[in-house]
């Protein structure tokens, strides 16, 4: 074959794993053969439309086999998928449709407000609505229906570029993360040496495949083991306890809330988890009471540590290890390196803090059209600037001890503080601003905005959260907003972020909370 990416699984998957289910999705299931032939019309539609290899093809939707169709027909042609966060605005939507210059959209009908808002003023000439029910009757389905099933094979080598996933931007804009087919691939190896991945597997997809985590620690190394991959479209939690009952689920993933809800459900005691064997959670550790919960019902947790630029994985720790290793991140994976380095770059001996640096097969090489940002991202060409801070104890399990970047981790969402602080100094009376993490039972950690009015302003917390409404997603707004006369700075002129933490990172901070 002449395609050595991503475009090529689902094919070569036909001829090994022909009858057995690929992906099942309420009532319905698809066998590998019958979901080859819809990523082969697909593509063959696709090229009708005028896409071809480095084309940009966006898809807006929650988990759904199109979206699966998609990223594959994408990667047989040779053109580059763009996942979009469905909890975006419109406007957020929109910049990375217009930067990505992605001329088709595939987007689900119940999401059509939010897909026409967005792609106004963009790049997307093509726009395909997708049926909420698979198989239904719409613009997708008709596409698909009209189109040659034969597959071409195209010339994709592993340096191709096969994914552009928008990060939240550490300066305000997001950045397109370009993963290739070889990242996508040897992440998927990884997964495979490192977890109990294997052709009987059914991996229940309850969080959104347009996450890393989900497509690349999840739904990606599974089709390539063969498994069966079996669909929501959205978290509920009795939903999930019956589809494990009811297939069989072997591997489930989530962020610790999602657990902790499983484990508070009336149904959680009745239901039957037998055939669970791979529990892994990422986000933030897992509480002690949620661990104990699953261990009275003989499961365990495998934990880990990554990021979009290493699509995802960067270390595992294995459930067995989650007590004697408790805080640790795990073990790099096996083809994936990890070092920590002073400020200069100098490697740092067991026990001491540092930045950490990730080298390897599964590591992104550019930025989307940034080349100044691709640059500064690494060091010594190969090593890739996590921007978080950690070590490494003397067997080598990393431990993250802070965040250069200062990101905020809530219910698994990303959120970079320096986009929320320049929306929030749009707004008139604001003088100075700065977002930080504050602890959250329920999220593991929610953003606070403390504020410094300009002199003479009032302003309150429902003026922010109004005018921050439909320029960013509402899990990024604030919870909270402290007033303070002022902030403590460096001799530069820097808020002193830690300090911040130190004095208004608690639940009943001082000063003024709104």
């Amino acid at each position: 074959m002449h395609n050595q990416g991503l475009g090529g699984w689902i094919h070569k998957r036909r001829i090994k794993s022909q009858h057995h289910a690929a992906v099942i999705e309420g009532e319905k299931s698809l066998s590998y053969a019958q979901l080859a032939t819809r990523i082969d019309k697909l593509a063959n539609a696709l090229r009708q439309l005028g896409v071809e290899k480095g084309s940009r093809v966006a898809y807006l939707g929650n988990n759904h086999s199109a979206f699966l169709e998609t990223l594959f027909a994408a990667g047989g042609i040779g053109a580059i998928f763009v996942p979009l966060n469905t909890r975006l605005t419109p406007r957020e939507l929109n910049y990375a449709l217009t930067d990505s210059g992605s001329t088709v959209l595939i987007s689900s009908a119940s999401l059509d407000d939010l897909a026409q808002a967005a792609k106004a003023d963009s790049p997307v000439v093509h726009h395909l609505v997708l049926a909420n029910e698979p198989g239904a009757d719409s613009d997708y389905e008709r596409a698909l229906s009209n189109a040659d099933a034969g597959y071409q094979d195209v010339a994709v080598e592993h340096e191709d570029p096969a994914i552009i996933l928008y990060t939240s931007g550490t300066t305000g804009q997001p950045k397109g993360a370009v993963l290739t087919h070889g990242n996508m691939t040897w992440n998927s190896l990884n997964v495979l040496v490192d977890y109990d991945v294997t052709s009987d597997s059914k991996a229940l997809m309850i969080a959104p495949m347009f996450h890393v985590a989900s497509l690349g620690m999840g739904a990606l190394p599974t089709l390539l083991k063969g498994g069966t991959l079996v669909l929501q479209d959205r978290f509920e939690p009795s939903a999930v306890l019956a589809a494990i009952e009811h297939h069989s689920i072997t591997s489930l993933s989530g962020v610790p809330t999602t657990y902790q809800l499983l484990a508070e459900h009336p149904a959680w005691a009745t239901t039957d988890i037998s055939s669970l064997r791979m529990l892994t959670c990422g986000g933030s550790a897992v509480p002690m009471r949620v661990l104990e919960a699953y261990e009275r019902r003989n499961l365990g947790f495998s934990g880990g540590y990554g990021m979009t630029e290493t699509a995802p994985g960067v270390t595992s720790l294995q459930a067995e290890r989650s007590r004697s290793k408790a805080g640790s991140a795990g073990l790099a994976h096996f083809f994936t390196d990890v070092r920590i380095v002073d400020p200069v770059g100098n490697e740092l001996p067991a026990g001491e803090a540092g930045e950490i640096l990730i080298s390897g097969p599964n590591v992104i090489k550019e930025y989307w059209q940034l080349p100044e940002a691709s640059e500064v991202a690494f060091i010594n060409g190969n090593w890739f600037r996590s921007g978080d801070m950690g070590y490494l104890d003397e067997e080598g399990f990393l431990y993250i001890s802070d965040r250069l970047k200062d990101m905020i981790i809530s219910g698994g969402e990303n959120i970079y503080p320096a986009e929320v602080e320049q929306a929030i100094m749009e707004l008139d009376g604001v003088g100075s601003v700065a977002v930080i993490g504050v602890p959250d039972e329920k999220w593991g950690e929610v953003p606070r905005a403390i504020v410094v009015p300009v002199e003479g302003a009032e302003i309150t917390a429902e003026e922010i959260k109004e005018h921050l409404a439909g320029r960013l997603a509402r899990y990024k707004i604030p919870r909270t907003v402290v007033l303070t006369d002022d902030f403590p700075r460096t001799a530069s002129g820097k808020i002193r972020k830690t300090d911040l933490r130190k004095t208004f990172g608690g639940s009943t901070p001082p000063a003024h909370i709104l």
